[in-house]
């Protein structure tokens, strides 16, 4: 029901002035402490104050349980959260049961600081000799630090793709592309992280690069076909060299090993001669002396030996009959057969 400014107020004053503040609270705590009207209702005063004082007393508790109640929170095990009191840092909340003060203290951040969080960063690099790569870096990432992480950047993520990209700008430039694209990415990938870390602990930026990938990286897409043709020009080239190298590696032992008989043929056919040498000087010597003993029946027994020896490999012999004209043909061979046959 709406109150006319002509009739009684609630107050019972016939008054259009609006009603004094001072009065207003005046009624109220007689209303609550007095009965209300001032008169008794056939008891004591004291009983409306009991009323009034236990109600305020469970208003009060029922408020107080209400504010622990929404103070109380429960942290998960990989959880942790940044709180604020009156808009300054104060603590981080780790796992389990914890309790913060409403209104006075607010959860600023609450962040899984065990997840890995993945980014991939496509760009194009120059390299050390002045040539142009696409690469497409993966960076893999958590959060080491949760205060630093909240506080010390304005945006995390922002932050830690500029440092990857300046980090991976650096490391190509000091490198030439035929190591990026071929065995050297990994060690390329070392020296991003390397240096990534680098940047990230000195912007204190409470991340922990876990670990860095170079997925792909290939020429720009105008001059991909001339980079696989001298790709596949070094595979060739490699191909052959590797060929070689085998023929050589199968070869050369041989010819090793052939050299090596060939100076032991040399070694045993020289002390062949030799000894050769020396039986027949010892020969010479032991002859000479014979010879000086009994010199005509020694030159009598060399030319029957002489004879032997020529003979001896001969299979035919002519023999000149002394006062005659026809020459005696003796087939040495013939003979020899003809005779071993009569001994069978």
């Amino acid at each position: 029901m709406n109150w006319n400014p002509n009739e009684k107020d609630p107050w019972g004053r016939k008054n259009n002035n609006p009603p004094d503040l001072d009065d207003a609270i005046e009624q109220l705590r007689k209303m609550f402490f007095s009965g209300g009207s001032g008169k008794g209702s056939g008891g004591s005063g004291g009983t409306p104050f009991k009323f009034g004082f236990k109600f305020f007393s469970y208003l009060l508790l029922g408020a107080l349980t209400l504010y622990i109640f929404l103070g109380i929170r429960i942290v998960n095990e990989a959880d942790r959260e940044v709180v604020f009191t009156l808009g300054k840092y104060n603590r981080v909340l780790g796992p389990g049961l914890q309790f913060h003060f409403p209104v006075v203290e607010e959860i600023y951040a609450s962040e899984n600081i065990s997840r890995i969080r993945t980014f991939v960063l496509p760009t194009n690099m120059l390299t050390k000799d002045e040539n142009i790569v696409d690469v497409e870096l993966n960076v893999q990432y958590t959060i080491s630090d949760l205060k630093n992480y909240s506080l010390n950047v304005e945006d995390p993520e922002i932050t830690i793709r500029q440092a990857a990209e300046s980090a991976l700008r650096h490391v190509v430039g000091e490198n030439i592309m035929d190591d990026l694209l071929t065995s050297g990415a990994a060690a390329i990938s070392s020296g991003i992280l390397l240096r990534l870390d680098e940047y990230l602990a000195i912007y204190e930026a409470g991340i922990s690069v876990q670990q860095v990938n170079i997925e792909q990286r290939q020429p720009p897409a105008e001059v991909i076909d001339s980079f696989r043709d001298v790709v596949a020009a070094r595979e060739d080239k490699e191909r052959l060299r590797n060929d070689a190298e085998k023929y050589a590696l199968s070869i050369v032992p041989v010819a090793r090993g052939d050299a090596q008989r060939q100076i032991q043929d040399a070694e045993a056919y020289k002390e062949k001669v030799i000894a050769i040498a020396e039986g027949e000087a010892d020969r010479f010597e032991a002859l000479l002396i014979e010879y000086q003993k009994a010199p005509e029946v020694t030159r009598e027994r060399l030319y029957l030996d002489a004879l032997e020896e020529v003979f001896s490999s001969s299979t035919k012999v002519m023999i000149d009959v002394e006062g005659g004209n026809n020459l005696l043909y003796l087939p040495i061979d013939q003979i020899m057969k003809k005779a071993e046959e009569d001994d069978e």
